[in-house]
């Protein structure tokens, strides 16, 4: 009985000490705050980030990461990283998040956390203000009459022929060849993600426009990656998204980004 006794003592206690230990470690908040920086995993992606005439980095993630840094009384270091090997990179450490327009997934989910989405990507139109004038919903290009530009394999294929079964679709080999259809007059709208019907509608005013209000019709959140069971900093982050979101900041940057060319003169 002595025995047993003392065998359950020693598993409460290990148990104990497993327990406190683990409820002792600190927040990746918490490292952050001591070094005094916020080190940061992305990969460039025009508009998201990419570096201007200076090699210094610009876009609408790089306005996020230092408005996040800043709030946080922290500076903000950069880490580039191949899109391939970002997620394996932040369960090692290389980085504290993910800041890079990384679309908030199941299979993702089951090896990082994400915070609440900070913005939605999705695909969007542009079409020919002299071959298809008038026309702003899908119903209205949803026709057999309609013709529409699309770059091969792309998600934008798959996207036109679920929500506008009955248009033609024309496909070309990259989207600079879509476009030019649409230019031409010889399709009516092309297809594709977000910003890039929004930039070229700001680029080609008089031809072209944006038939669905700049609005996309598909809808993929995006979140910040964080490592898994740290309470702290996804708490933190979910309330920042609350904050820069309630009083109109993320909006203000994504409309400079994504709905304008302005910052163009910057990267050429």
């Amino acid at each position: 009985m002595f025995r047993v006794f003392a065998l359950l003592c020693c598993i409460l206690l290990t148990s104990g000490l497993s327990v406190h230990g683990h409820a002792a470690d600190k927040s990746v908040l918490d490292h952050v705050l001591e070094r005094g920086v916020l080190r940061v995993g992305f990969d460039t992606f025009v508009p998201w980030a990419m570096k201007d005439k200076n090699g210094e980095y610009i876009g609408f993630e790089v306005d996020v990461a230092r408005r996040l840094a800043e709030d946080m009384g922290v500076k903000v270091e950069f880490v580039p990283t191949k899109w391939s090997g970002i997620i394996p990179a932040l369960l090692t450490g290389k980085f504290d998040i993910i800041i890079g327009g990384m679309g908030i997934l199941p299979s993702r989910n089951l090896k990082v956390n994400f915070s609440t989405p900070y913005e939605f990507s999705g695909m969007s139109m542009v079409a020919s203000a002299t071959a298809a004038p008038g026309l702003s919903s899908l119903a209205d290009f949803n026709k057999g009459d309609v013709t529409l530009a699309v770059k091969t394999g792309a998600t934008s294929v798959a996207a036109a022929k679920k929500h506008m079964p009955l248009a033609t679709l024309r496909m070309f080999d990259d989207e600079a060849q879509a476009l030019q259809e649409v230019l031409n007059g010889r399709a009516h709208a092309m297809v594709a993600s977000a910003p890039f019907p929004e930039h070229q509608a700001a680029r080609n005013p008089k031809a072209l426009y944006l038939p669905l209000g700049g609005k996309t019709f598909t809808k993929e959140p995006i979140g910040f990656a964080i490592r898994k069971g740290d309470v702290d900093f996804l708490n933190y982050v979910n309330n920042w998204v609350l904050v820069v979101e309630s009083d109109g900041w993320l909006a203000e940057r994504y409309a400079y980004w994504f709905t304008t060319v302005d910052w163009e003169s910057k990267i050429k």
